[in-house]
């Protein structure tokens, strides 16, 4: 069972209304619900043996939707901060955009443009284990989960 995190110590950081915020928190809350109420009809449905059902197939696939609305939120809140200050030049993440799109400006036209892109999704930066980095927009589906 998952439980929603509280969030609302995050109002107020600049550029982001509140009114933007209290719809995001409805909507991660909306997620951990419906996260639950899946997981509880799934449990019951293994129970039953029903492994082969579409139902159970198209539940699962939804499951994903789910998690991922909800895991992705809490990632995105956790790395919001009040206080932000630039990226060091001497950490590792600037060294590794540098290497990868030439400045930190090059890399935020790339991650804009991406996020600015029609559909649903969300954009990350993340680093593999073969040291490059990227950024992706991500759909929400169950390999989102994985990234």
């Amino acid at each position: 069972m998952y439980t929603a995190k509280n969030y609302e110590h995050l109002l107020g950081v600049k550029g982001f209304s509140d009114n933007l915020l209290k719809n995001h928190f409805k909507l991660y809350e909306g997620y951990v619900t419906n996260m639950n109420k899946l997981n509880d009809v799934l449990v019951e449905m293994e129970k039953e043996e029903k492994w082969g059902a579409p139902a159970f197939a198209e539940l699962n696939r939804r499951l994903g939707w789910e998690f991922n609305g909800m895991r992705l939120h809490e990632l995105y809140f956790g790395n919001l901060k009040k206080d932000t200050k630039p990226i060091s030049e001497n950490h590792t993440i600037h060294r590794m955009i540098l290497k990868e799109w030439g400045s930190l400006q090059m890399w935020e036209k790339d991650f804009r443009a991406m996020g600015a892109m029609r559909g649903i999704g969300w954009v990350v930066l993340y680093h593999e284990q073969t040291l490059l980095i990227h950024n992706k927009r991500l759909r929400r589906s169950r390999r989102a989960c994985e990234i």
